[in-house]
């Protein structure tokens, strides 16, 4: 008798939308479950190379916290390539650019078609309500 491992396809996901307040919550430690989140390692169905997760819209980011003075001490780097070519922004001025959760998520296709399921907004406000998207406390 031979066993098979399942597979799970992109039909088989029920896509549900969640709604996250990052009011008072450490800017990681959320990443990372919204990162999980819309991966789909909640859903016992999880496939690494299948679309498996749920939409996740986030409000209220603008009151998210990072411990001690990091919003202006902390630096990201990245270079160039070329002499001279090292450009610094601080967290700060980061978090205005682009959310966190970017970079939790697969270097691929299916990593940039998971990050258009992440909705961030920095108001308590959100026009995705007709999804009718349940609340997830953290």
């Amino acid at each position: 008798m031979k066993k098979y491992t399942y597979s799970a396809k992109e039909s088989d996901n029920k896509k549900k939308w969640c709604v996250i307040d990052a009011e008072g919550q450490i800017l990681g430690r959320m990443a990372t479950v919204i990162a999980a989140r819309i991966r789909g390692k909640h859903n016992p169905l999880y496939t690494p190379h299948v679309d498996t997760g749920d939409s996740v819209v986030v409000i209220n980011a603008d009151k998210i916290l990072m411990t001690g003075n990091k919003w202006k001490q902390k630096e990201y780097h990245r270079h160039s390539g070329y002499v001279g070519g090292i450009k610094s922004i601080t967290a700060e001025k980061l978090m205005e650019k682009r959310p966190a959760v970017k970079g939790m998520l697969p270097k691929n296709r299916l990593g940039r078609e998971l990050n258009k399921k992440l909705f961030v907004y920095s108001g308590d406000q959100h026009p995705h309500g007709s999804q009718k998207p349940e609340v997830i406390e953290l």
